[in-house]
């Protein structure tokens, strides 16, 4: 187990119930909200360390005993026991990486194509299926807001939003340029092709509200739904895209049949977006939260996806690296993450 400094954090958690019991508290609705979180988000990693840490103690007098005595039955259900533990461990391992105002909150994501056509457009839906199994494993929900098709095949852009327990922590290190090398399904030739696809991750900011939005700074268009057809496609221009002209920040939702309830989703994102900059802006750390902002181009990758002549997926900032490409397309990013999580962590405080 990493170190894990639990009696500073159990100083932590009781400066904050000290705050809690001050007469008056709750006066400030908000940020008295904002500290029981901080709180309850203590709380939950030291009574998870201190379950495991039972656990490990009872696993070791368990083995003890199988020493003195034999006991098959319960060399099987041990042995189950420390494979679980050993699960459990490095999960939490993971949670308490996470440090960030923000981790633990649901996550929105935008994929978009690089330069390549059919090729990037294919490689980012094939991004976009990689994270819907993820969420899918972790049982998170996701909420699809906008999916535009590609012209012969993949799509043109697609966003939506995982929700669930830490999901913007574990998918913020998703954020930036992803590459491709493969033989392409689309050249007749067989010929090798690498392609891009920027990952933009933002975190769903539940106080959101508190940004205020002139409407002289909104460009608001809408067009028809183009999800994969049938019911999905709609009739009427119920789709909503918002552009915020002071920053350029650009939002769009099409799930639902409303045009009146797309534009609030993609108002909501919007301001999330928007809470988020200014956040960056106060602590003078752009690239802290959101990342830097790259070219979807050679050189700019943060990771790299090899299916020919090898496979291989690498990601440049960790160094980690695994071959099992389909086990990661198929969703199996816990490793993936962790490593860019450590990676984070030694980063900040290098």
């Amino acid at each position: 187990m990493i170190h894990f400094d639990i009696p500073a954090l159990e100083k932590e958690k009781a400066h904050y119930d000290e705050k809690m019991n001050v007469d008056g508290f709750w006066n400030d609705a908000k940020s008295a909200l904002k500290i029981v979180n901080i709180a309850n988000q203590i709380k939950e990693k030291l009574d998870e360390y201190h379950r495991l840490f039972e656990r490990i103690q009872s696993t070791e007098d368990v083995f003890l005993l199988l020493k003195e005595e034999k006991d098959e039955e319960l060399q099987e259900s041990i042995s189950a026991e420390v494979l679980q533990l050993e699960k459990d461990i490095k999960k939490f391992e993971t949670i308490i990486l996470l440090s960030g105002p923000y981790d633990n909150n649901n996550a929105i994501i935008e994929l978009h194509p690089g330069a390549g056509g059919t090729e990037s457009q294919d490689w980012a839906d094939m991004l976009y299926r990689m994270y819907i199994r993820y969420a899918e494993m972790h049982h998170f929900k996701v909420q699809p807001l906008d999916y535009q098709v590609g012209d012969e095949a993949g799509i043109k852009s697609a966003s939506f939003i995982i929700k669930g327990k830490n999901a913007y922590g574990f998918l913020k290190g998703e954020k930036g340029v992803h590459r491709l090398v493969r033989i392409s399904p689309f050249d007749a030739s067989g010929r090798r092709h690498t392609s891009f696809a920027s990952v933009d991750v933002t975190p769903e900011v539940t106080d959101s509200m508190d940004i205020e939005i002139q409407e002289k700074d909104l460009k608001i268009d809408t067009y028809r739904s183009s999800g994969a057809g049938g019911q999905n496609v709609n009739k009427t221009e119920s789709a909503v895209r918002i552009t915020h002209l002071p920053t350029g920040i650009v939002v769009s939702c099409q799930n639902e049949r409303s045009q009146i309830q797309n534009r609030e989703i993609a108002m909501n994102i919007l301001k999330s977006r928007l809470i988020l900059l200014k956040e960056q802006e106060k602590q003078k750390e752009m690239n802290k939260l959101r990342g830097e902002q790259k070219n979807i181009e050679w050189g700019s990758q943060i990771r790299s996806y090899v299916f020919c002549p090898y496979t291989m997926v690498k990601d440049h900032r960790s160094s980690f690296e695994t071959s099992d490409v389909q086990g990661i397309m198929d969703g199996k990013l816990d490793d993936l993450i962790a490593s860019c999580l450590r990676w984070e962590v030694q980063k900040n405080h290098a």
